[in-house]
Formats: structure tokens, C-alpha cells, sequence
């Protein structure tokens, strides 16, 4: 079912190529600023179908002779205990699993630095833990007079003030958590140290969004928009690239109005005008020239501007966003003609429920329905009960359709469900349903007296990459347990019961 329009291998072939060129060009050591995920880039697997979500670090992997890796992460963001959502989990937590996956890469990270660093308890906490693990740690403040006094920014009370980092390979790459984590001035920090010791070194920025030779309306553009509308991020013509070159490419706001600045910085740290003459020049993405279906990336991109929008419809109702980020999710749903059942299992979760409801309006007053679409397009749903949650139900339901189960076939032991209940209850005081790692749990503890259950589970990796909705907005646990699985789901912005606090 699941078509392919961009060629991975391709991708890593021209990237290397062109990083090499630029580390080759005789210009001294390079300080590469990575932008978006440089692990796990499930956005752009998801618009770019082929591309492969680890592709940047592999490429990395296929240079670590010549290449070693400086983390940023910014003190405000450790005190404020942010989070990055698809993995649950704060950013300063994020940085330890950032060295752990690259060092299972077999890359080598050089030293975390923290940006903009605040005396406070929890970032000298993090600071401590780090340095007895033996990971070299940095402290580099707000650089003075950025960014209009390019005098004082370039001077021994700017970047002088920082910290040299020690770094021996002709590659450094420069990464973070997320966005605002310090990575322009950490780099930009590092040339100006190189040339006061004599030492050449050069800038660039490897960022795969917006896709600088697509066009500016072009769906997968605008579904990087769609994924930064929180930023308020925008994307616009190069106007620095047309007037230079005379030449069309695409970038984003913030870059471009960054950039008359950050050329007059390395200009003065240079001492050279033979710069970059545009912020797509600082630029090695080369991402476009590996897609090899525009019309499947297209309609990727479609799914996935629709599913920023339920996402942002759910974030809306918890409080977590603004009203104007909602808005402007849906007018970027609207300007490539998409609509929110344009993902296939909204309407059917949807369907489903109010077909209980009119079958018994009071049993099923609340009911929630969760609905998935299989490898092979069909698409099955679940319902909640007292017994279990309705993506529990439709998780089960899934996996005895591709083991081709009967769907009456009891597949766990009912003695199990009671016990597991009875414990739930009896032990930790909770009445809710079972959930979906609770679920699983009971069927893993059936498989050693019932063979089906054991080719039931057999198939839970099958449902990786599977899209699903829900009808009501999902507890915490049930959220995770679905990325885990690998299921990209949505919900509709409607909680399922009037509390205020739930420990689920």
C-alpha cells in the first residue's frame, strides 16, 4: 500500500558529496549547524516516503573519521524543564540520549555546551551529572551586543567571553535538542576563536526544511510550516539568492532576517567579503534532488498538514497553544484543499461511535472509538468499555485481523483480566480501564496457555507506521505506548470525562 517517492540512498550519496566539498574547499575546519532532528526525523519520513528517519546520522557515520559532535542546550530550557513531545521527555534528559545514540553510531561527541547559562540549581545539577560521567562541559553566556553591535558581539566581551572548545577533526558538528538550544552562536563563537589562534574555519547549516529547490506552495514546504506554526515561522523567497544569482529558492523567515547580520559577524570575523551572499548559500541540503515521486510526496504532505491540525486542535483544548497557532494550522490545511477527513480513519472512529450511539443512546452515551488503517488499507476500529480502553480494543482487534483471527475469538484468558483488574483496583486504588500497555501485558501472560495469543503478538510489528484517530483525547500513557509501537496517532479535540486531573 505504502508508496515510495524519494530514494534514501541517493540522499546519503549527494549529502556526503556535497559536506565533503565543503570540507575540502580549503576554507579551514567546518562548524555544520544541524537544524530539525538529527535522530529519529519521523517528520520528514513521513512527507518525504523513503526517506529514512536515521539518514543524517548514517551520513554522519559514513564520516566519523573526519567528524566529532558539540551538543548545545540552553539554560532557560533545563530550568523550564521543557519537553520535546514525540518522546515525552525534558530536553536536558533528551541531550543524554542524544550521546548514547550517537555513540552507538560509533560518533564521537566532543562536549556539551550550555547557552546562555543561568546560576541556577537545576542547570549546575545537570552540568555535575554530566562532567561525572566523564562528558566534557562548557558554560557559555548571552553573547553582549547581539545582534546589532557587530563591534562588541566580535571582540573579546562577545564571543571572546566564551570558552574555546577543544576540537581536533576537519568536521564539527553543531546540534541541540531543539530550536533556540544556542547552536548558531556556539558555532559562530567557535570561527571567531579559530582565526584570533590563526586558524581558518568556515560556517554552514544542514537544514532539511523547507526544501530550498521545491516551490514556495509546494505541500511538503508547507508542511514544514505546519510543523513550526508554533514558532510562527513562515516561508518565503530567498530574496538575498534572487539578487545575487538571479536564481528562486526557497527559505524561512527567520534565516533571512538573520542574515545581513550574521554577514556583517563573518565579515568582521573574517576580514574577508568573499562570503556567503545568501542564507541558502550557507545551506548543504540537498534533499530535493533525492525525491523520485513528487506527486506521493505531495500527498504525504497533504496526510501530514491534516494531522498537524488535529494535533494542534487537541493542544488548543489543553491550553498548551494559542488560539492564533490553531488558526493558522487550519489555513495551511485549507491552502492545499485538504479537510480533516481527508485521513481516512477520522471518519470511520467517528462513524463507528455514533452508530453505538444510536443502538443504545444510553449505554453508549460516552463511548470513545479508535479507529486504525492496515498495510493493506483497510481499516479496523475498537470501542471502550469497562473492561479496556478503546485503543487497547483496537490494537487487539488489528492484531487478530493480521493473524487472520476470528474476530469473536477470545484471545485473553478472562481469568487474567480479572486479576489484572481486581489488582489495579485492590492495589493501586484505580477503577479506570485497562490500558493499552496493561492490555498487552494481559496477552503476553495468556501466550503460555493460548497459541493465538502468541500469534496475535507476533504481528504488534506490523502496526508500525500504521495511521490511527481516536474520538476523545488520550491519557499520557496510552499516547506513549502508541509511539512506541510505532502508531501515528491522532485524536479529536474532546476529552473523555470531566476531570480535571487523572494519573493516567
Amino acid at each position: 500500500m505504502n508508496k515510495t517517492g524519494f530514494s534514501a540512498e541517493k540522499y546519503i550519496e549527494e549529502q556526503s558529496k556535497y559536506i565533503l566539498e565543503r570540507i575540502h574547499s580549503g576554507e579551514g575546519r567546518l562548524y555544520l549547524e544541524f537544524g530539525g532532528k538529527l535522530v529519529e526525523d519521523k517528520h520528514a519520513k513521513r512527507v518525504l516516503p523513503g526517506f529514512d528517519e536515521n539518514a543524517k546520522i548514517k551520513l554522519l557515520q559514513k564520516m566519523s573519521d573526519k567528524a566529532e559532535i558539540i551538543i548545545c542546550i540552553y539554560a532557560g530550557d533545563i530550568i523550564k524543564s521543557k519537553t520535546r513531545q514525540d518522546f515525552g521527555i525534558t530536553y536536558d534528559l533528551e541531550v543524554m540520549r542524544l550521546i548514547d545514540e550517537f555513540r552507538s553510531y560509533d560518533l564521537e561527541v566532543n562536549s556539551v555546551v550550555v547557552t546562555r547559562y543561568e546560576d541556577a540549581p537545576s542547570v549546575n545539577q545537570f552540568i555535575e551529572k554530566l562532567e561525572r560521567r566523564g562528558i566534557r562541559t562548557y558554560k557559555h553566556m548571552y553573547t553582549k551586543g547581539y545582534p546589532t553591535d557587530v563591534d562588541t558581539i566580535v571582540s573579546e566581551e562577545g564571543y571572546g567571553a566564551n570558552p574555546y572548545i577543544e576540537v581536533e577533526k576537519p568536521l564539527v558538528v553543531v546540534t541541540g535538542p531543539g530550536g533556540g538550544s544556542g547552536k548558531l552562536a556556539t558555532s559562530l563563537s567557535q570561527v571567531y576563536h579559530e582565526y584570533k589562534r590563526g586558524r581558518k574555519a568556515r560556517y554552514a547549516k544542514f537544514e532539511t526544511f523547507p526544501i530550498w529547490n521545491l516551490p514556495l506552495k509546494h505541500p511538503v514546504n508547507i508542511a514544514y510550516e505546519a510543523a513550526t506554526a508554533d514558532l510562527k515561522d513562515f516561508n518565503m523567497i530567498d530574496p538575498f539568492h534572487l539578487t545575487a544569482y538571479g536564481e528562486t529558492a526557497v527559505n524561512y523567515n527567520r534565516d533571512v532576517d538573520a542574515f545581513p547580520v550574521l554577514q556583517r559577524i563573518l565579515h568582521a570575523i573574517t576580514g574577508s567579503d568573499e562570503g556567503y551572499k545568501s542564507p541558502t548559500d550557507m545551506g548543504v541540503n540537498r534533499c530535493g534532488f533525492a525525491i523520485t515521486d513528487d506527486d506521493v510526496c505531495r500527498e504525504a504532505a497533504r496526510q501530514e498538514i491534516v494531522r498537524r491540525y488535529l494535533i494542534a486542535e487537541c493542544s488548543y483544548r489543553k491550553g498548551n497553544i494559542d488560539k492564533s497557532t490553531l488558526e493558522r494550522t487550519k489555513l495551511l490545511m485549507e491552502e492545499v484543499g485538504a479537510s480533516r477527513y481527508d485521513r481516512p480513519v477520522v471518519a470511520a472512529a467517528e462513524e463507528y461511535a455514533e452508530v453505538k450511539r444510536e443502538q443504545n443512546p444510553e449505554r453508549y452515551e460516552n463511548v470513545v472509538v479508535s479507529a486504525i488503517q492496515l498495510p493493506d488499507g483497510s481499516i479496523v476500529t475498537g470501542r471502550s468499555s469497562k473492561r479496556m480502553v478503546a485503543t487497547a480494543a483496537m490494537v487487539l482487534n488489528a492484531i487478530k485481523r493480521l493473524a487472520g483471527i476470528k474476530d469473536d475469538m477470545l484471545i485473553i484468558s478472562p481469568t487474567i483480566f480479572e486479576s489484572m483488574t481486581n489488582t489495579k483496583v485492590g492495589v493501586f486504588h484505580d477503577k479506570s480501564s485497562l490500558n493499552l500497555e496493561e492490555v498487552i501485558m494481559a496477552l503476553t501472560l495468556t501466550k503460555l496457555t493460548n497459541p493465538f495469543a502468541e500469534l496475535a503478538l507476533r504481528e504488534i510489528p506490523n502496526l508500525e507506521g500504521c495511521i490511527a484517530h481516536c474520538t476523545a483525547i488520550l491519557s499520557d500513557k496510552d499516547e506513549q505506548a502508541l509511539k512506541s509501537l510505532g502508531i501515528d496517532i491522532t485524536s479529536n479535540p474532546e476529552f473523555s470525562n470531566n476531570n480535571l486531573y487523572s494519573k493516567s
